[in-house]
């Protein structure tokens, strides 16, 4: 994979300049964490270079000087919110998150249950927390928040809010997701230390959109397919545009509350320490592209796959037209269609060639490998196959898994398990080909190439099996789908 991103250069500017942010505060900075810390998978495709853990690993550059806040929203708890990504409900997150920080060595100070209002289930959490040894704090609704700036900045507002208790420079605020209150948690404990005489600061740390990139850049127009369901746009920053007379990519989310957050400060701070949105962020990643185009590229794939997600959970019944709309305006803003995926082509030919569904894989050279259909495998299955023969140099008459290999996991299947389709899925082919590689040197050669798929990009004819879908990703293939069902059945798993 062509790599457009400096990992080892940002982890270095990026702390360098937190580091920067610190002392420009005293010694004493709330950070907002916004987006992914880990599995930034996103980030990792539209800016080829960077690891999925280059966040937490420039965060781990300053680990003795840092200690981190989870913020939960308590109706997140009562209502059992769920992470879609993942599966598992917010509650279950901050305790995933708990572990995962203090595996890589991250001091995870407490957790803050925002907008509390004796939920029970979030009284119940905090009892669990606070059994499991976290501290747990209770911060409260404002009426009028964030207008009411003489209610907000009072002893009846952030004033009432319990007073979380830290020892570190750097404070990093991080939440499972969306609406967690993270902000106000950030400023919520400036409030607290001005009256306990203590100088702090407050910076958001976000990925994208990035700032020092031209608005239609493509990665930022990828930030945009990425958030379509939230419907957020990227804007000139105005208020950077007035003070520096110089152009600066936000979103209106973020420009839209600044002049709140401006109030807020000064009635805090005596004054405002930022003059605009972007002056708030401490984000480096565009220093570090050292490939733009491609960067540009990337980021187009993920568009265009942006799209045909959607299109597919549209076709299920899980769509948003909203969002389907909103994709399809950004593709025809970067000029984008399906040439633009040679995969795609490539992968309905071979299904128009054979009658049946098919798939098809772009190798890093450019030479496409297809998978059809057989009545020993799916197509995908077929191409996961093909394609490692190929890049192992393996005859293509040589076959890799005989029927006497595959008909005994078929009668497992049907005969055994119930299933009524005999074809093998990608995990059940990976499966056999381990075990023949035992025996079998060439299916060992061609098992040894699978690191080789990451970051390729793959289309199929039909939409995936969830168990084909959970290869892919955990092979790091980059796949899209046609928005159609392989059968005309009702019920698909």
């Amino acid at each position: 994979m062509k790599i457009g991103f400096d990992h080892d250069r940002y982890t270095q500017m990026q702390s360098e300049h937190i580091r920067e942010r610190i002392n420009s505060f005293g010694g004493k900075l709330y950070m907002e964490l916004g987006g992914k810390l880990f599995d930034d998978n996103h980030a990792s495709r539209v800016l080829p270079g960077f690891k999925p853990d280059s966040k937490i690993s420039m965060l781990l550059e300053l680990k003795d000087q840092e200690e981190l806040i989870i913020a939960i929203n308590a109706d997140d708890i009562e209502k059992n919110k769920v992470r879609g990504d993942l599966g598992i409900t917010y509650d279950a997150d901050v305790l995933r998150l708990i572990d995962a920080f203090r595996e890589v060595g991250m001091y995870v100070g407490s957790v803050v249950l925002s907008q509390f209002r004796g939920q029970p289930q979030a009284e119940i959490f905090q009892k669990r927390l606070e059994s499991l040894g976290v501290r747990v704090y209770r911060h409260y609704p404002i009426a009028g928040y964030p207008t009411n700036i003489d209610l907000i900045v009072s002893d009846e507002g952030y004033g009432r809010n319990e007073y979380v208790e830290t020892t570190k420079p750097l404070v990093l605020v991080t939440a499972p997701g969306p609406g967690s209150g993270k902000m106000a948690v950030c400023l919520s404990q400036l409030y607290h230390e001005y009256k306990h005489g203590v100088k702090a600061g407050y910076a958001k740390f976000e990925t994208f959109p990035i700032w020092n990139l031209p608005l239609r850049h493509p990665v930022n127009v990828a930030y945009e397919a990425a958030t379509a369901d939230l419907n957020d746009v990227n804007m000139i920053d105005p208020f950077h545009l007035e003070y520096y007379n110089k152009s600066a990519v936000n979103y209106n989310r973020d420009i839209e509350v600044f002049p709140v957050l401006q109030a807020i400060f000064e009635r805090i701070q005596g004054e405002s320490p930022y003059h605009s949105p972007t002056d708030m962020g401490v984000n480096m990643v565009g220093n570090c592209i050292i490939d733009d185009e491609v960067c540009r590229e990337a980021a187009k794939q993920e568009i265009i796959r942006r799209l045909y997600h959607s299109r597919c959970l549209e076709r299920q019944g899980h769509g948003n037209e909203a969002e389907l709309n909103k994709l399809e305006i950004l593709m025809q803003q970067l000029s984008l269609n399906d040439d633009n995926r040679p995969v795609i082509a490539a992968a309905r030919k071979r299904a128009e060639e054979t009658d049946a569904p098919a798939a098809a894989i772009q190798l890093e050279n450019g030479k496409i490998i297809t998978g059809k259909t057989s009545s020993l495998l799916g197509p995908s299955a077929a191409m996961l196959l093909n394609a490692v023969k190929e890049l192992a140099g393996i005859r293509d008459e040589i076959m890799l898994l005989p029927p006497a290999v595959i008909e005994p996991v078929q009668e497992l299947k049907c005969r055994y398990l119930g299933n009524h389709n005999p074809r093998l899925h990608t995990d059940e082919v990976l499966v056999a080909l381990s075990v023949s590689a035992a025996t079998n040197p060439v299916a060992a050669m061609a098992l040894e190439q699978l690191p080789k798929l990451k970051g390729l990009e793959a289309h199929t004819t039909v939409i995936l099996s969830g168990v084909d879908m959970n290869v892919f990703r955990r092979l790091g293939i980059n796949v899209t789908s046609d928005p159609k069902y392989q059968t005309r059945k009702l019920y698909h798993r």
